[in-house]
């Protein structure tokens, strides 16, 4: 992004080629930095989705693991990529069930 003004740019400082990660927190950059919050209320139910077993297709995605989310303010796109860790999967693990 660039331009002589800030109108209708990303108020967080996102740039083209940013790259966030995490595993179950909140997704950081390179630099630390966390995603803007306005983004994330639109990511975390995608993300639980995911981590539950579904399909992102279902919920408009371009496939099992990708979507692309336009930011709330219209500015940005993000393409949300989840990679499978292998886990086992924590609703169908009996993990939250006593003994």
């Amino acid at each position: 992004m660039s331009g002589d003004h800030t109108e209708h740019y990303c108020r967080n400082g996102e740039e083209i080629g940013d790259k966030y990660v995490c595993t179950y927190g909140c997704p950081v950059n390179q630099d630390g930095c966390g995603i803007c919050s306005k983004t994330m209320m639109m990511l975390h139910p995608l993300m639980e989705a995911v981590r539950s077993g579904g399909d992102l297709v279902n919920l408009g995605g371009e496939g099992k693991y990708e979507k692309t989310i336009v930011c709330p303010d219209g500015c940005i796109i993000f393409k949300l990529t989840a990679t499978p860790l292998g886990n086992e999967n924590f609703h169908k693990g009996g993990f939250w069930k006593e003994p």
